[in-house]
């Protein structure tokens, strides 16, 4: 695989991360300037958020749990040869997976849908592991 294919799926994550930060910022000023939330009451802690930018800001801190694991799991692989077709395969659906947890995270924040999508990354993660963890230890 060449070095492109596989970073790829992490360009779009870091991009996803960005496009959320980014938009809880816009978020966080709008209700600011709009004088719906006071500074005084966010400076210490975030419950007087509303809703709709809690759920972008607790989307975007999400970013940085499991998807960490994702990065350390693309750069080992690169690093040790490991990284092939149904590597770059499963990092895409992890990725996808993120990508669909996102939209309904901030979109209906339907839990049990939101959780499937999370479980299908996590579980598709956990094989990367596995596979990665089988390849170097036993062959």
């Amino acid at each position: 695989m060449t070095i492109q294919m596989v970073l790829l799926p992490v360009f779009v994550q870091v991009a996803l991360t960005f496009a959320l930060m980014f938009w809880m910022g816009a978020s966080r000023r709008a209700c600011l300037m709009s004088g719906e939330t006071k500074m005084r009451d966010v400076a210490l802690g975030q419950s007087a958020w509303p809703a709709k930018t809690q759920q972008v800001s607790n989307n975007y801190t999400s970013q940085f749990q499991v998807p960490l694991l994702f990065y350390v799991i693309v750069v080992l692989a690169w690093i040790t040869k490991q990284a092939d077709l149904i590597f770059v395969v499963m990092a895409w659906i992890f990725v996808l997976s993120r990508l669909v947890h996102t939209y309904i995270h901030t979109t209906s924040n339907h839990v049990p849908t939101r959780f499937n999508a999370f479980a299908v990354g996590v579980i598709v993660l956990l094989l990367m592991w596995i596979i990665f963890a089988v390849r170097i230890l036993i062959i």
